[in-house]
């Protein structure tokens, strides 16, 4: 009414109430009357913001990257920032200029600046996997840096979402780290295979040892019995040599008491042996020995006579008991 109008700024928003080219109040948070067609108001946001941002940049290798992230940032001094940049309000509360966008710009062209430093002295591979690093220099830049001291705005946080590479060189990686995880996938199966390979030598080795030990255990089995059995016939060789020493000592007191015996006998003659055991003597030996003697001294001998009878009678004793069974007694007889 009349050009009144009525301004109630949120806690994390600084006011600054201008009239007549001078500020008449200023603060967070404030509420208050004003006259609008004398008045001007500006107000700056003092809670913290993020603000996302892609750029691209080239790596040492000259390789270009793209970096996505987010910075997060507050306003810590509402006046300078607002003798910089215009932050003025129309009475419905939309500011007047783009200045406020042109914030987030200079602090993201800031981010970049710095970024590049970082990524031009690494080569693309190293620099994919330094994220870590790229925000801990580009954060500690921004917070030393003069151009955003003079902005009044303090730098609150850094991340770094991704770095990619073009889709050509993304693809030339990913073939080649494919590549590289076949390989080491089949140096896996080989050494898997060599390691299988290995186990089986071993298992082979304690098979063969095994039957070594076992050959060996037989072979002292057989010694052993091998040794037990020549022990045992030497002890028989030497029972048989005993045995035969025995038999040979008998046989000679046997044959020293036979020689001994005959020894009386052996230069007397025959014949007076004969004659000595003519009472045992069986009377045809007697009559074989008295032929004997005639056909030794048949020489001497002129004219000998036999008689049938004295035959019959030898030939008598001579016959078997069943034949003179069969035969007839002669008559007369």
């Amino acid at each position: 009414m009349f050009g009144m109008l009525y301004m109630k700024a949120s806690p994390t928003t600084y006011v600054l109430h201008f009239k007549d080219g001078k500020v008449k109040r200023e603060g967070a948070g404030l509420s208050f009357f004003y006259f609008a067609p004398t008045s001007v108001l500006v107000t700056v946001p003092v809670s913290s913001v993020d603000v996302p941002f892609v750029f691209n940049e080239v790596s040492a290798d000259f390789q270009a990257v793209t970096i996505q992230g987010s910075l997060t940032y507050r306003v810590t001094d509402p006046r300078r920032l607002a003798s910089l940049l215009d932050f003025s309000i129309r009475p419905n509360g939309n500011f007047i200029s783009e200045d406020p966008e042109k914030l987030k710009e200079r602090l993201i062209s800031a981010t970049q600046i710095f970024a590049a430093g970082v990524t031009r002295r690494m080569k693309l591979r190293e620099l994919l996997t330094a994220l870590d690093t790229i925000v801990s220099e580009v954060l500690a830049d921004l917070k030393v840096s003069e151009a955003v001291a003079m902005l009044g705005v303090e730098i609150l946080g850094l991340s770094i979402l991704s770095v990619k590479p073009t889709p050509e060189t993304s693809k030339a990686l990913e073939a080649e780290a494919r590549e590289t995880l076949l390989r080491q996938a089949d140096e896996a199966i080989y050494a898997r295979r060599n390691a299988a390979v290995e186990q089986e030598r071993r298992i082979k080795e304690s098979e063969l040892n095994t039957e070594i030990a076992v050959e060996e255990k037989r072979r002292q089995i057989r010694e052993t019995k091998m040794a037990a059995d020549i022990a045992v016939e030497e002890k028989r060789s030497a029972l048989i040599d005993r045995q035969a020493a025995n038999d040979r000592k008998d046989a000679d007191s046997k044959s020293y008491a036979l020689a001994a015996m005959l020894k009386p006998l052996r230069d007397m003659d025959w014949r007076t042996l004969m004659a000595a055991s003519a009472g045992r003597m069986d009377p045809k030996l007697s009559i074989a020995m008295a032929f004997r003697d005639l056909a030794e001294n048949s020489a001497k001998i002129g004219q000998l006579n036999i008689t049938p009878d004295l035959l019959s009678t030898l030939l008598e004793d001579g016959v078997e008991p069943q034949e003179k069974a069969r035969k007839p007694d002669r008559p007369g007889r």
